[in-house]
């Protein structure tokens, strides 16, 4: 292989190395990725033109249902490893020079990788990086911004049940001095929700994200600043309310379906643990819907979920049902009521079926 130039050779370079993944084939994909670098690939495009991307396919082929969540679980952790071939690549490389950014998830947030890429390009490009990893409990992130004394803070979350979390944690990094950088799809597409929960910067990827910060350093939170620490929407302790209810909540709206749809109670166990997992997520993404105040993260996830559903079979108009008899249990709560028929109003027609028929 030569030296790679252009997109042509970064999409074979890709390919290559999603074969490997989706076999499974570890062993194959570090081959890939170092054989890349050593004949003169640039490791920031490897990490993002083909590494993520990568990962951006492994991601769709779960939704469409083509390989199964275990295939999903191990190819993103051969996708880590190709990213740790990367860095250990480019390790004695680049001496830092810039500034000290320390990059982690949100306390609750699984997915690590996206923050891993973001700090990996940051140390190609001379910054020194404390990675913290996945699941950051914010008061350990707070107690390592007072030892290491960063310059940002970058959070990562990819899921808007996330965000009441990713708020506390923003507001309690600015309280200890230091500015926040978010970014993940939590955030929402254009960064919407950086900006409603108090983000001092936001960025759609690892790459805009270092250009962000190599052009605009970001300010440290004045003395006198004040985080934003509630939003007014809040008042009406909808939100709370929810939140605190949901596994009453989940229960109603299952018992409905049943009495709905005999059918139901001839479940495998399986099938009513899909069912429950799906009717909780129903009731998470409505929380975080009321906490932001913005119903379009509702019907985006529903949306989102539909389509899911129809990959694996089972029909969509499964939703509205759940979401009646939940907008029923919740028929004192108008913020609620008035997410849950926006939402089921953009939801697709099709034929009738039951959550969780799919195993």
């Amino acid at each position: 292989m030569g030296v790679l130039t252009g997109s042509a050779a970064l999409d074979h370079l890709l390919e290559r190395l999603l074969a490997a993944v989706l076999d499974g084939d570890e062993r194959t994909a570090a081959a890939v990725v170092r054989q890349a670098l050593d004949t003169g690939a640039d490791p920031e495009q490897v990490l993002l033109d083909v590494i993520a991307r990568a990962q951006r396919r492994v991601g769709e082929a779960w939704a469409g249902n083509r390989i199964s969540v275990a295939q999903e679980h191990a190819a993103t952790a051969i996708n880590e490893r190709s990213v740790a071939v990367v860095a250990g690549h480019t390790a004695s490389r680049t001496e830092p020079s810039r500034g000290r950014v320390l990059v982690a998830c949100v306390d609750g947030e699984w997915h690590g990788l996206p923050a891993r890429l973001v700090a990996e390009v940051l140390k190609l490009r001379g910054w020194h990086v404390d990675y913290l990893g996945a699941h950051v409990p914010t008061p350990h992130l707070v107690a390592h911004i007072h030892r290491t004394g960063p310059d940002v803070v970058a959070l990562s979350s990819s899921i808007p049940t996330r965000l009441p979390t990713a708020h506390a944690t923003i507001t309690a990094c600015q309280a200890a001095g230091t500015p926040v950088l978010v970014g993940g799809a939590a955030f929402g597409p254009d960064g919407e929700y950086a900006r409603l929960l108090g983000a001092d910067a936001w960025a759609p990827d690892a790459r805009t994200a270092a250009d962000r910060l190599e052009r605009h350093p970001l300010p440290r939170p004045q003395p006198d600043h004040q985080p934003i620490d509630d939003l007014p929407h809040l008042a009406d302790q909808e939100y709370t309310l929810v939140t605190r209810t949901r596994p009453q909540l989940v229960r109603a709206v299952f018992t409905g379906l049943e009495e709905q749809y005999p059918a139901m109670r001839g479940y495998s166990e399986a099938q009513r643990e899909r069912t429950a997992e799906d009717l909780s997520h129903v009731v998470e993404f409505l929380g975080t819907a009321l906490y932001t105040g913005d119903e379009k993260l509702f019907s985006r996830f529903l949306l989102w979920t539909a389509r899911i559903l129809e990959a694996r079979g089972v029909p969509a108009q499964s939703l509205p049902h759940a979401l009646d008899i939940l907008g029923r249990e919740l028929k004192d709560f108008p913020r609620a009521t008035d997410i849950l028929h926006s939402a089921t109003r953009r939801l697709p027609s099709t034929p009738i079926s039951v959550m969780g028929a799919a195993e």
